[in-house]
């Protein structure tokens, strides 16, 4: 459950880089940045994925502007997986995750 996020690879003419685009704003019309090792803060959309990818791997740095993600990939990395990464950052429902009912909101049938 949750909001599917499209994402749609594209190369990138610079080695090294590539771009994936959503049918989602993670940013507002600000630009982010985020490096491999510098601690990412904050709860926005944003910050969550980048956190993911990092966490995925084979990344030097990530930034984000608007629905368009730019991935800096380290030496020898590709993007495998990345794209599924991108695509679950809204699933909540995943396996394992138990579903709340109505009683977990407060609301009692009478």
């Amino acid at each position: 459950m949750g909001q599917p996020v499209t994402v749609i690879e594209k190369p990138s003419s610079k080695h090294g880089v590539v771009r994936f685009e959503t049918n989602r704003s993670l940013t507002g019309t600000e630009h982010v940045r985020y490096l491999r090792d510098q601690p990412i803060e904050g709860d926005r959309p944003a910050d969550e994925l980048a956190r993911r990818l990092f966490a995925h791997g084979g990344i030097e740095g990530i930034t984000i502007l608007v629905n368009m993600i730019t991935v800096n990939l380290s030496v020898g990395a590709d993007t495998e997986g990345m794209k599924e990464v991108i695509e679950s950052l809204y699933t909540y429902y995943t396996p394992g995750v138990r579903v709340p009912t109505a009683a977990d909101f407060g609301y009692v049938e009478s």
